[in-house]
């Protein structure tokens, strides 16, 4: 199985200067544990992630006054439409995070997720079965 059949084509994308509440807010709403930041200035793409708002809040941080920009991860691994499972799998279990910006034509058209994947590998099961023994 590819990347382009398991990958979220809804992508939240926004700006460096969106605060993490912000950021948070438009998240939530979209159920999506990560965001793409562009900033044109910069002509590049970052991620933002629940864990990169997570630890600024731990931090002690305040949500309205930090940005985007400042947490993002700019040092990113993309990962391609054609890519195998098993390539993104492995590009994330060695870059140690858990999600990858799909690009096409330098354009991100996409989000892969452990959970995507998890998804594409595991059988859904309708009805989960007793482990108890009778």
């Amino acid at each position: 199985m590819l990347v382009r059949d398991a990958m979220s084509t809804m992508v939240l994308t926004i700006g460096p200067d969106h605060t993490l509440r912000q950021a948070a807010r438009l998240m939530s709403a979209r159920h999506v544990g990560a965001a793409v930041v562009l900033d044109v200035d910069a002509d590049g793409i970052g991620i933002l992630t629940e864990r990169d708002i997570l630890n600024s809040l731990g931090a002690g941080q305040n949500p309205d006054y930090e940005t985007a920009g400042t947490h993002t991860t700019t040092d990113v691994v993309y990962a391609a439409p054609a890519w195998t499972l098993q390539d993104a799998a492995e590009a994330m279990a060695h870059g140690g995070f858990r999600h990858l910006i799909v690009l096409d034509d330098r354009e991100p058209v996409g989000i892969v997720s452990v959970r995507d994947i998890i998804r594409c590998w595991a059988p859904s099961r309708r009805h989960p079965t007793s482990l108890a023994a009778g």
